[in-house]
């Protein structure tokens, strides 16, 4: 077991953010059940048109990714609201308010198998001139749709060297705009196995387990920080075993 894996165990127990990048960048294990490689995973676009271009970009990236495909589908919900549908990932993006957060991921897990997922992106901030930029919306969006993958960030520092990789927490937004081939490789670990079932595929049942993204007391316990201070990840479990990960890059307040 190499120094860098112990390092990053030690970070997950600990909720704490690694200094190093991490050997290995699954987020416990979380994955799609599928029973065959590679699956379709469909984006559906909630998204407005200066955002559709940036979509279909990470859906193209992604799909680089030799046991998965990520497609871009009509969307299923309203922008606003953007709730969960069962097999899919939803991505969304509206003025969420001045709330703090930048761009947030939800995945919905039960056991070891990730049901649905949504991607969401404020343009509150987005509107902004700091964050009105090709660069920030690609890397957002590319890693907030890694999220609902499986995959948890490389590194966690903004201060450390750029990893070329949108899961990388970074100042500078040019460098780390796409997934690199460490994202590609942990991906095809994750999925590796096949298993006996799906959960990929849309359906009509959304289920009860829905967090309200604009109140983040509803997202639960906080089980990590990262190096500036701030909680990047939520856990909230709820009957049924069934819990949501929501994963937080925060806004730059002036």
């Amino acid at each position: 077991m190499s120094r860098k894996f112990l390092v990053f165990l030690v970070a997950l127990v600990l909720g704490a953010s690694a200094s190093v990048a991490y050997a290995t960048h699954s987020w416990g294990g979380y994955h799609w059940a599928r029973t065959a490689n590679p699956f379709t995973l469909k984006l559906g676009d909630n998204v407005s048109v200066n955002w559709d271009n940036i979509l279909t970009t990470a859906a193209s990236d992604w799909t680089v990714s030799s046991v998965l495909d990520t497609a871009v589908a009509a969307g299923s919900t309203n922008p606003k609201n953007c709730k969960a549908v069962t097999g899919r990932v939803e991505v969304c993006n509206s003025k969420y308010g001045n709330n703090g957060w930048l761009g947030i991921a939800q995945i919905w897990v039960s056991g070891s198998h990730i049901t649905k997922g949504v991607t969401k992106l404020n343009d509150t901030y987005f509107n902004t001139p700091m964050y009105n930029t090709p660069a920030w919306r690609t890397l957002v969006m590319c890693q907030e749709i890694g999220h609902t993958l499986g995959l948890d960030h490389q590194d966690e520092v903004f201060g450390n060297a750029n990893l070329g990789t949108c899961m990388d927490y970074t100042n500078d937004p040019s460098a780390n705009q796409h997934p690199n081939q460490h994202d590609y490789d942990m991906l095809a670990q994750i999925y590796a196995h096949l298993d006996g079932s799906t959960t990929v595929g849309q359906s009509a049942t959304n289920g009860k387990a829905e967090v309200d993204h604009n109140d983040r007391r509803t997202w639960g316990k906080s089980i990590r920080t990262s190096s500036d201070g701030k909680s990047s990840l939520f856990v909230r479990e709820f009957a049924g075993k069934e819990k949501v990960f929501t994963f937080v890059i925060w806004a730059e307040e002036k």
